[in-house]
């Protein structure tokens, strides 16, 4: 599905986990559900998270980009940008994703981009646009995560 493209983050932030053993672009390729369905993670922030998806090999039985793949990269986009604003102390964990389906796509690649809609102490909500390579939306989501304070042994899978 690709080659594996590296996740650009502002180097102060890849310092910052680095100083905790933690692999920042390594621990945000998608994860192992992201991996198999091909997302890539080309830009993050916590102002803003970009990636793509392609729709070939996520598509439903009639050959659209099936709903839940749809899901599957908002959830991406926006636990990504939740981790960022919540910093080392905290996990983002979703506790709420909403996805509108605006029109099927049956091939090519579809770009998410979470934008926040609300970064508290301990809540954060994006808003992710997802559209086709004509830049008409396909979905439109909204993702809430919990920011939760890191527990000891949160980061034993991350951190290889």
């Amino acid at each position: 599905m690709g080659e594996q493209q590296q996740v650009k983050f502002p180097q102060e932030v890849i310092d910052e986990y680095a100083a905790l053993g933690v692999d920042l672009p390594a621990l945000f390729s998608a994860g192992h559900l992201g991996t198999r369905m091909g997302v890539q993670i080309l830009e993050a922030s916590a102002e803003r998270v970009v990636g793509t998806m392609p729709v070939e090999g996520n598509t439903q039985p009639y050959g659209l980009l099936h709903g839940g793949a749809s899901a599957v990269l908002a959830e991406t986009l926006g636990s990504v940008g939740s981790m960022l604003h919540g910093g080392v102390s905290k996990i983002a964990v979703g506790v709420d994703l909403n996805c509108t389906h605006h029109r099927g796509v049956r091939s090519g690649l579809v770009t998410g981009v979470a934008t926040p809609v609300h970064r508290g102490r301990s809540t954060a909500t994006y808003e992710i646009v997802i559209t086709d390579e004509a830049d008409k939306r396909v979905c439109t989501a909204r993702l809430t995560c919990l920011l939760r304070d890191v527990r000891p042994g949160d980061g034993e899978q991350t951190a290889n």
